[in-house]
């Protein structure tokens, strides 16, 4: 493809060079600068690929992207354009045909909740026949083939080619993760997505390397009603108005306690042999009799998750056998997970690792009348101390027991990542106990169970490593758990 082709829809001046050179490639990583590709120069918060126009120049890149005026080697194409990440983004698509266009598209946002809304759309659409691409924190899914991502929302380019992957695939569907940070990036630049849902959100992700304030984090949050067809939104949420401002999208709503378009009664805490969950009445904008529906997940806020899935499906004109049947057996890898369930003990993984979503999950577990709720956590090193602080004192008040523990403690010691922690529980009555090696935890928490105990393991949900000192050694909860029940001859 020439350069002018792949520059169309973009701002640009052209300052040296010519347009009309064949691109087969577009790189942003100096490392991948090769013949026949442009180079997109961006400025991060911590390397600015500016610095590496020469190197590039010399490995035979045909031209560069740049948005800031700088000296240039001679004959190289140059391209100046007011936003780096915004011709990433516009670029790629290009290059790759747009192939986000030859799919239904649904991005999904939210501080909490995401991933479960995915996997629930997913497995609703799949089980109705519909062949599905997934994007999110949990990696890739196209056609049964996976592939692992580090962030949530990937680069555009990335994005571009995982895209043109899942329509080559025959994908009818692509449903992704939309974070805060991938919009603030423009990662999602190029795509009108056909639907975007809203969770929820309450302050999170703020910080020097992601979001200045609140505000800043709502506001990016509120982008992808700017670049979707028809919104579907939490009524329920009170920063609802302030999130939408601007919004360009048809929208409808979804909610359990406002006035909405899609209305929940009489929602019920289930717990049953091998199954915790929730049941609940529907009644949709287009459907003229409520629907019982019955999750395999427990949790109010997984009755709003599964409320959002089940909204867009009346969308998608998924069949209402097919909704039901998917969400009596959805299993979210590491979110509100159950590993164990019996007379003697429920064990449950999930990946909440800050205080909010903590909070929600103890109090929405107590719901259940558990004998005892016994929470394993630990917290992240090099990480907010004042996360550490707070979500002592949340397991201090809403867990009967606190088995605190080993995260990912990368460059700092456990001991004094539990020592913050402590700070927090010693605010409460709450009992706790300090075992900081997480297999061992985990395994004093099974050994001395009691009959109708609630264990949650929470922190690192799907993750199967644990981080230390720059090292990621396998440790997946989950399959740690199996090992314990099998080594202590306890089953279901």
């Amino acid at each position: 493809m020439v350069l002018s082709k792949l520059l169309e829809g973009i701002e640009y001046e052209c300052l040296q060079g010519n347009l009309e050179t064949e691109i087969n490639d577009i790189v942003y990583d100096s490392k991948k600068a090769k013949e026949q590709s442009v180079f997109i120069c961006i400025e991060g918060t911590k390397t600015d690929s500016h610095n590496f126009i020469d190197e590039v120049a010399a490995l035979g890149v045909n031209a560069v992207v740049i948005e800031k005026k700088i000296p240039l080697p001679e004959k190289i194409t140059a391209v100046f354009v007011p936003s780096s990440r915004i011709a990433l983004a516009k670029m790629s698509a290009t290059l790759f045909g747009h192939p986000a266009a030859r799919m239904i598209t649904i991005g999904v946002t939210g501080t909490k909740g995401k991933t479960t809304t995915t996997y629930m759309i997913k497995e609703i659409l799949e089980t109705a026949g519909k062949k599905v691409g997934l994007i999110g924190t949990n990696g890739v899914m196209i056609a049964g083939a996976f592939y692992p991502t580090m962030n949530t929302t990937p680069e555009s380019y990335q994005l571009q080619e995982y895209f043109y992957k899942m329509a080559e695939a025959g994908c009818e569907y692509m449903i992704m993760e939309v974070s805060s940070q991938g919009l603030k990036m423009h990662r999602v630049d190029g795509i009108t997505f056909d639907y975007g849902i809203f969770t929820n959100i309450s302050p999170d992700h703020i910080g020097p390397d992601e979001h200045a304030d609140f505000a800043e984090y709502l506001h990016y949050k509120g982008e992808l009603f700017k670049k979707c067809r028809i919104g579907l939104v939490n009524a329920d949420d009170p920063n609802l108005e302030s999130l939408l401002q601007e919004h360009t999208c048809e929208l409808f709503t979804y909610g359990v306690k406002s006035k909405a378009d899609f209305k929940v009664a009489e929602v019920n805490y289930l717990t049953e042999h091998n199954f915790v969950g929730i049941s609940f009445r529907v009644k949709g904008k287009k459907s003229k009799e409520s629907l019982l529906v019955k999750v395999n997940i427990p949790g109010e806020f997984n009755v709003y998750n599964a409320l959002a899935a089940i909204s867009l499906s009346s969308f998608l004109n998924i069949n209402e056998d097919a909704v039901l049947k998917a969400l009596a057996s959805i299993i979210v890898e590491g979110r509100m997970e159950i590993i164990h369930s019996s007379e003697q003990c429920t064990i449950i993984v999930d990946y909440a690792h800050n205080a909010v979503s903590m909070e929600s999950l103890l109090t929405t577990l107590r719901m259940y009348h558990p004998k005892r709720l016994v929470c394993i956590f630990g917290c992240g090193g090099n990480r907010s101390k004042l996360r550490r602080y707070d979500m002592g004192e949340i397991g201090g008040r809403l867990a009967d027991l606190s088995i605190i523990t080993a995260d990912n403690s990368r460059f700092e010691k456990v001991e004094d990542i539990l020592t913050d922690i402590k700070t927090g529980l010693q605010k409460t009555e709450g009992i706790y106990m300090e075992i900081p090696d997480r297999r061992e935890a985990i395994t004093y928490s099974i050994r001395h169970a009691r009959p109708g105990d609630m264990i949650v393991i929470i922190g690192k949900g799907h993750e199967n490593y644990q981080e230390i000192e720059g090292v990621r050694y396998p440790f997946l909860d989950k399959a740690v758990v199996k090992e314990i029940l099998e080594e202590l001859k306890i089953s279901k």
